[in-house]
């Protein structure tokens, strides 16, 4: 789902403290109108118009595990997920998917380098 852009949210709200309707502001935003209602009770529960926090999924692999499938691919270029995914030392989830390994790759700014 889309968020709304900060800059508009701070212009809406701008618009709520200066005294305008609800359904005026969304229209001059562009927006719906529950959007604005929203926009108001959250200033009002948190005292920010920012995003509320919201929870990750846990991660499947410690910061030791993350750390190490990096540096396992730096030393050899031609690795490939699965093995690195077999062979990942950890004792919080032994098991990680070859997806796994490509995501934190990803993260960390490397990329695998197919066989020809």
């Amino acid at each position: 789902m889309p968020r709304d852009p900060a800059h508009l949210r701070e212009r809406a709200f701008g618009m709520l403290q200066g005294g305008m309707r609800t359904a005026d502001v969304a229209r001059a935003i562009n927006s719906n109108v529950r959007t604005v209602r929203r926009l108001r009770q959250r200033d009002r529960e948190t005292g920010r118009t920012a995003d509320r926090p919201r929870s990750d999924r846990p991660r499947v692999t410690t910061p030791a595990q993350d750390r190490y499938i990096p540096t396992s691919h730096l030393r050899d270029r031609y690795y490939r997920a699965t093995t690195t995914s077999q062979v990942t030392p950890g004792t919080h989830n032994p098991s990680i998917s070859a997806q796994t390994v490509r995501n934190r790759l990803r993260e960390a700014g490397l990329r695998l380098v197919g066989l020809l």
